[in-house]
């Protein structure tokens, strides 16, 4: 991978120099040589660093009409969460004064979520517990990921941290974020002296 293509995915997941970013291509004996073919894309893994900005706020959050707010995840002893994480899928849409992230997540309580935002991003870390014991052989199948959860997200322009809300109704998780309309532009008048 160039230089420039892994800057820019360090930029993208929020990757300071102390964290790794590996590159899997598939084995040379399962590459197809052919010309005709487009190359198939590489899969990126990215170790997810735990930093959080000081300018970042917990939000408090309406489930059911209850407002409740939300906690701070709990990193290792290192300070780091832990690398068997999942990553929370999201929608991001736009309305003309919001941003709004949603994402599902049945089966977590609201005691169990944290979400952190700062102008420029949003991250969502969380916990589904199993409700029961299940031994891996007495499963046919296993498709539901249970444990630790997190996502950020770089956001296209900067919101009112102060003004954003999050809501959890039917086991969606609903983020409203107020833009900041900083893009008027202003006329100015050159005086001839």
């Amino acid at each position: 991978m160039d230089e420039q293509n892994k800057k820019f995915f360090e930029e993208l997941a929020g990757a300071s120099s102390s964290e790794h970013i590996i590159d899997q291509a598939p084995p040379n004996d399962i590459a197809d040589s052919s010309d005709d073919e487009p190359e198939e894309p590489k899969a990126m893994l990215v170790k997810m660093g735990s930093s959080t900005s000081t300018r970042s706020r917990k939000i408090a959050t309406t489930v059911s009409g209850n407002e409740a707010e939300l906690p701070v995840s709990q990193p290792n002893v290192n300070g780091e969460f832990e690398e068997n994480e999942g990553q929370l899928t999201v929608d991001i849409y736009q309305t003309l004064d919001e941003i709004v992230i949603q994402s599902t997540v049945a089966g977590v309580r609201p005691e169990d979520l944290d979400i952190q935002i700062t102008p420029e991003s949003v991250t969502i870390r969380g916990m589904r517990q199993r409700e029961e014991e299940v031994r891996d052989q007495d499963y046919f199948y296993q498709e539901c990921y249970w444990g630790r959860f997190s996502r950020s997200v770089i956001l296209p322009q900067e919101i009112d941290a102060e003004k954003a809300a999050a809501s959890l109704k039917n086991g969606v998780l609903i983020i409203r974020l107020p833009k900041l309309n900083r893009q008027k532009t202003k006329k100015l008048k050159v005086k001839f002296t």
